[in-house]
């Protein structure tokens, strides 16, 4: 699937092939919730690195969170006019980009299950959803992203 995303000033748009487009992570960490904003809910998909075409490339900057004192390998992409948040890089998966839900124009589909992850570090005001559709993990899930889809997949096959 072809994804189209963007920031909100219009500065920066991309482009990138997924097979994994379903928004349905949902983080609560400090970082998603401070370069967010709001309650967190960076939402990561997954594309191909080699896929990706960037259009205002010279408004974008780079942001590796400090963890416990070391900086993160993890690059953060944002706009650096309006702020936005665009995707996530990391050397160690170099065929992969991690572009934000949010940042993402093309219309996605529903997930008919949320993970809610890295749920220990939610703020205190934040309510998560409960019941049928929703599984909640204190730090990272289980199972990656490509592994969710698959079963995806199974379910309507």
């Amino acid at each position: 699937m072809k994804l189209e995303g963007s920031c909100h000033c219009g500065s920066v748009r991309f482009r990138l092939e997924t097979n994994t487009p379903y928004p349905y992570q949902r983080c609560y960490c400090t970082i998603c919730r401070k370069t967010q904003g709001g309650g967190g809910y960076a939402v990561n998909i997954m594309g191909w690195a080699d896929s990706l075409e960037v259009e205002g490339e010279e408004n974008i900057n780079v942001y590796n969170a400090v963890i416990d004192g070391v900086e993160s390998p993890l690059e953060r992409r944002f706009c650096k006019k309006c702020g936005s948040a665009l995707w996530v890089y990391h050397d160690k998966w170099p065929d992969l980009v991690h572009p934000f839900a949010s940042a993402i124009d093309t219309d996605l589909p529903r997930p008919d299950e949320t993970v809610h992850m890295m749920v220990d570090f939610k703020a205190s005001w934040v309510e998560i959803p409960h019941g049928p559709g929703h599984v909640e993990f204190p730090g990272y899930p289980n199972k990656s992203i490509e592994v969710w889809h698959e079963r995806q997949k199974g379910k309507s096959g």
